[in-house]
């Protein structure tokens, strides 16, 4: 192990954070680039592309439970969670290369149907960040003891990857969707492949003996469930965002040609991510010290949901619409920060890759749902504001579930919160 390993240096949790931020990265892609590419370059229609971004939430269902719970029992290559990391990570290079390469595969391939490609091609790209993305989260709850050492850690992945997303959408604005794509092949190779032999991980996850007779024991499970009901609405409003903003800025933005819509829409998604990389370790988790994880995820929910509702009033500029996602970005930042912080203390430690991917599902589920159906209702709405009236609608409610969750004393640390909601 490592000195700055030993110490839990900052810089220890900047590296730590590396091989999420990979994966974000690629996914930073994915938003900024596959709607925006399978709608202008491939002409498909809203519901196709919901289509498209359905076969990832599919494989997240199968990749993060499985890869989770075989990463908890096995160990090759000097570690547990790196040689997912490593593969996963090589994996999602490769097919954010085969991104806008979509027509010349199917050429080569000889088939006709792009569409049929381009699901071929988000599934893979969703698969291998998946393969990726429990490791990546899980190691950190492997390598950081419980409470306010766990929180940092999480809110470091948050700000670091946070970090890249607003350089990846900001390169995707300056220079292009295609730009960000190739420069984007080796940002996430380096950062999923190096770090992890920096990492030591322990051979053994030591969970007490209460826990290994039973995996749910001192596990509040009805509190767990509520975690995932409540988060998996908030996936549902944020999801919705990701995949079709792209109509609602067509629908309300009139006079902008195919570059413009992409530009406006890397813009924005900067705006927000540069608001959810500086508030997790700098607001959140000192705010979170004080008043609870909980409470703190459930104020920033709700100031969410309000920049929802202000969009579909005052988002129909460029400008209103990025000052807005300033309000929007302080619920994404606790979103991708917070929830995991929560659900680790709840769980058997040496069980993590298996409650993490289970904790996916709260993630997927909402993603397929968005992607499968809400896409119908948003080709058939004659307005386009029903996609952030649908958003803030469930940002509200996943506020007012979180309230049901209670903060959880740990051994490892004070009371942080002190209060059940």
């Amino acid at each position: 192990m490592l000195d700055f390993q030993r110490r839990l240096a900052n810089s220890f949790y900047i590296l730590l954070s590396l091989p999420a931020t990979a994966m974000g990265f690629a996914l930073c892609i994915q938003i900024s680039a596959l709607s925006w590419i399978l709608s202008t370059k491939y002409g498909l229609n809203i519901d196709e592309v919901g289509f498209v971004w359905a076969s990832g939430p599919l494989a997240g269902i199968l990749g993060q439970m499985i890869i989770g719970f075989i990463s908890d029992k096995t160990w090759f290559w000097g570690g547990r969670r790196k040689p997912f990391i490593l593969i996963g990570g090589t994996l999602a290079a490769l097919m954010v290369a085969a991104m806008p390469n979509v027509d010349k595969i199917a050429h080569t391939l000889g088939l006709a149907s792009l569409l049929a490609v381009a699901i071929g091609v988000a599934l893979l790209l969703d698969l291998s960040i998946n393969v990726s993305f429990n490791p990546t989260r899980s190691i950190i709850a492997d390598v950081t003891p419980e409470g306010e050492q766990r929180t940092k850690g999480y809110t470091w992945m948050q700000t670091i990857s946070g970090m890249f997303g607003v350089m990846a959408y900001l390169i995707s604005a300056i220079w292009g969707n295609y730009t960000l794509i190739y420069a984007g092949i080796g940002i996430v190779f380096l950062l999923a492949v190096i770090p992890p032999f920096f990492i030591s991980e322990p051979r053994e996850l030591k969970a007490t003996s209460d826990e290994l007779s039973n995996d749910f024991k001192q596990t509040d499970v009805p509190q767990l469930l509520r975690i995932y009901v409540a988060h998996a609405f908030s996936w549902l409003g944020v999801q919705t965002m990701f995949v079709y903003i792209f109509a609602y800025i067509k629908d309300k933005m009139v006079g902008l040609d195919d570059t413009g819509i992409g530009q406006v829409i890397a813009i924005a998604f900067a705006v927000l991510n540069t608001i959810a990389f500086i508030l997790p370790a700098s607001v959140l988790e000192p705010l979170a010290k004080k008043i609870g994880r909980v409470r703190t995820h459930v104020m920033c929910l709700a100031i969410m949901a309000a920049g929802y509702f202000a969009i579909v009033g005052f988002g129909s500029s460029p400008i209103a619409l990025y000052s807005l996602m300033i309000i929007v970005g302080i619920g994404w930042g606790a979103v991708v920060s917070l929830p995991f912080a929560v659900m680790t203390e709840k769980v058997n430690k040496s069980k993590m890759g298996l409650f993490m991917g289970i904790f996916n599902l709260s993630v997927v589920l909402p993603q397929l749902v968005s992607s499968l159906f809400v896409g119908r209702f948003i080709q058939s709405a004659p307005d386009k504001n029903f996609i952030f009236l649908f958003c803030g609608i469930c940002l509200a409610i996943s506020a007012v579930l979180w309230l049901l969750v209670k903060e959880v004393k740990s051994d490892a640390s004070p009371v942080i919160g002190g209060g059940s909601h």
